[in-house]
Formats: C-alpha cells, structure tokens, sequence
C-alpha cells in the first residue's frame, strides 16, 4: 500500500482528512507535526489523536531553532514586510512545513504528501509550488479542496468514524501562529468596517488599558541579527519569546490590513506580532545609521520584491538565493544597538548607537567643533544646479518662463492703502 505524508495540526479538517485519504485513496497515512512556537497546542496529545484516528505513524518535529534561524531571521534581515506591514509569519513557515514534508516522505518511502489547505488561500500555493520545487515526483493531495464538505458535514463525518476531534462552540474565526506572530480572519472580520472584537487578540493588550508608563528596551543587533535584549545575550527563541511578551503587555504589535491575495482577491487580515513589529523597526533603524544612502534606497527595493517571493510561495526560487545573497551581504556593517519605547500601542525608536556608524557628530553639529566644510557648498551647489540652469537658459526663459503642470500661474496683487 501506498503512504502519504499529512501535514497535521491535530483540528477538524487534517483529523478527518486522515480517514478520507485512506477511504478516497487506499493509502496509509504518516502524519507529520511541526513545532514552530505555537505554543496553544499540546503536541503529544496530537500525535496520540492522530494514531488513534488511524495514522500509521504520526511524526513531531521541534523546527523552532530551525524556523527562525533558517526563515525568520533572514526575512529580518531583509527587512521584508508584505505590502509594508505583514511580517510574514504564516507565510515563513510554509516552506519549512513543506521541506519536513519532503524529508518525511523520502525518510518513509511516501509517493505523496498532502495539506490541510483550502482553495480560495495563499498556503495552498505555498505548499504545492513548495513541494514541486523540491521533489517534483512527489504527489500532492489537498482534501479540501476535493471534498467539498461544510464544518458541518465534516463534523457529522467524524462522528460517523468515531474520529477524536475536539469539536465545542465553533470559533467565527481561522487563526495560525507560530513564534513570529498571530494570523486571524473570518467572521467579523470580514467586514473592513468592523473594528476587531477584543477577542481576537491574545498577545497583545488593548493599547487603552496598556501600563500608563513606558517601557525602555535595548536591542543589540550583530550582522542584522538581534543576540540581546538590555545586555543580556540570549539564544533565538528565548529573544523572540521575551520580546513578544514585553510588547504585547504595551499592545504593540496589531496590525490590521486589507491585503492583496496572491489568489486574485482581498482579504482583511488581522495579525498580532509584537516581537516582529520592535524588531522590524530596529532593525530599520539601524540600518539607517550604518548603511550608506544608496544602499538604504536599493535595499528597500529588494525587501519589497523580498516579501513578495516569500508572500507568493517562491521560497526555493534562484531568485531568493540570488536575493538572499546580497542581503547577507548588506549586513556586515549593521551592527550595534537600538533603543526602543513601547507604550499604548506603539514602538518608537529613541536611540540607536553602533561602531559602525555612518554618523559624523562633527560634521552634523551646528555648535562648536563643528568641522563641515561650508565654502565647498558653494561650489557644491554650482555644480548640482548646473544642469538645471543652463536648461532655463536655453528652453524655459525663451519661451515666456512656462512650465505647465509645475509652475503656478503669476500671482496678481496690489499695495493695501490705508483707509
């Protein structure tokens, strides 16, 4: 008998879709669970639920070291941001979902690997283009998008198979997440109108009842990666972990926005990411103390097309590496310390201090010891405006001084005489 490798989280849809593959398929199924800090599961309680559904294996997988040294941090680095606020958590973690799946198949002899996915969603591209690109050979089967059942034939299908799913008070709402952040939709939410319900948010505090003090945090980065939080050196996971608690107690970290599907259509979307929100605008900042001006510019270039290969499932793309090699290349110099204040829902850069840096105290100052060179302007500015000047010359004071569409009209007025 054929085996197939299930991506399975332990909820409705990968729990029947364990019985359906064999019913539909004839095949065995592996199930593959991947720890990535999502830390509302109880993952042996998931590998048993899978066995007892009738997985003949059922796998766990503790990615999270991998995750954010392999994914996160380098989308860090890049300073990636889809459409110029989603941190990308959900859509980091596809591709390393996809590769364990890939590895598990190989490791157990599967011909196919299948998802939880529906079909109006990003992850079900990531997943396949994913899988394609690693292991063309190998099938990909996505339930959902083949049964068409609703919550409620899926319900009354697992209670005809005896199937162990936690089914109480249905939540209006679909949410992932893992270390690097939250992803809600559905219900409410669907209305852009709608302000979303309190409920929603489990990481972070309503900015309204946040502390009415703020919190001061110090972010030490080496080559664009954050290795300490207030001088205390930490390993990866504990940074994030740490960040996302402090910040989300100062209800930093929403995010909401309507979003460009890569499947054609909008969707409002409602992330919480506190950890991702400081050290995205750390990072920034100190990129901007160490990085020269062109390469600031460039490189905000790169994190857009970036964010968008990784939003639209190109993570094993030569375009990524090509991409990713110049990332790693423009962070040799980004290193040093960034001072953040979190307070009432906002995280705002009030210090940033490097080795590194491109800033000249001498010659910003305006007090004494200012060292700037004030007769080159003159010449500087010559040269700049040359250009300019001799064009006025030649096109523009020949033909009456217009310039339509930048030059206002002459502007009439008369001396006010006394009355």
């Amino acid at each position: 008998m054929e085996k197939v490798v299930l991506a399975y989280s332990g909820g409705l849809d990968t729990s029947v879709a364990i019985s359906w593959l064999g019913e539909r398929y004839g095949l065995e199924v592996v199930t593959l669970t991947a720890d990535l800090g999502a830390n509302d599961r109880d993952l042996e309680s998931i590998r048993e639920r899978a066995i007892k559904i009738g997985a003949v294996k059922a796998i766990v997988i503790d990615a999270r070291e991998i995750f954010v040294k392999h994914f996160v941090f380098p989308a860090l680095q890049a300073g990636a941001l889809y459409e110029g606020q989603y941190p990308l958590a959900t859509a980091l973690a596809r591709p390393l979902i996809a590769k364990l799946l890939v590895d598990a198949a190989r490791d157990e002899g599967a011909q196919a690997v299948a998802h939880g996915c529906t079909g109006k969603g990003n992850d079900q591209v990531r997943f396949d283009v994913a899988v394609a690109a690693l292991a063309p050979d190998l099938r990909v089967v996505a339930p959902i998008r083949e049964w068409k059942m609703s919550r409620e034939e899926e319900i009354e299908y697992a209670r005809e198979r005896d199937i162990p799913v936690p089914v109480t008070v249905a939540s209006p709402y679909s949410v992932d997440q893992n270390l690097w952040g939250r992803s809600i939709e559905c219900g409410a939410l669907e209305d852009p109108w709608t302000e979303p319900p309190s409920e929603v948010f489990e990481w972070t505090r309503d900015p309204d009842v946040a502390p009415n003090e703020p919190a001061y945090v110090e972010i030490e980065f080496d080559r664009g990666i954050p290795v300490a939080i207030d001088g205390e050196r930490m390993e990866a996971i504990e940074l994030i972990t740490r960040l996302n608690e402090v910040a989300g107690q100062h209800g930093v970290g929403r995010i909401d926005m309507v979003e460009n599907r890569l499947v054609g259509i909008k969707s409002r979307e409602v992330y919480e990411a506190p950890a991702a929100v400081a050290l995205h605008k750390a990072h920034q900042a100190l990129e901007t103390l160490t990085l020269s001006r062109d390469s600031v510019r460039f490189k905000a270039i790169v994190a857009q097309h970036y964010a968008d290969l990784v939003y639209n499932g190109l993570w094993f793309s030569s375009l990524h590496q090509d991409i990713a090699a110049y990332i790693a290349s423009s962070q040799r110099n980004v290193s040093g310390t960034v001072r953040v204040k979190l307070f009432k829902g906002i995280c705002q850069v009030v210090g940033r201090q490097s080795e590194r840096s491109l800033y000249n105290h001498a010659l910003a100052t305006y007090d004494r010891g200012d060292t700037f060179d004030y007769q080159a302007a003159e010449g500087f500015i010559k040269l700049w405006g040359l250009p300019l000047k001799t064009q006025a010359q030649v096109q523009m004071l020949g033909q009456g001084g217009d310039m339509p569409g930048i030059m206002p009209p002459k502007v009439s007025y008369r001396e006010k005489s006394g009355g």
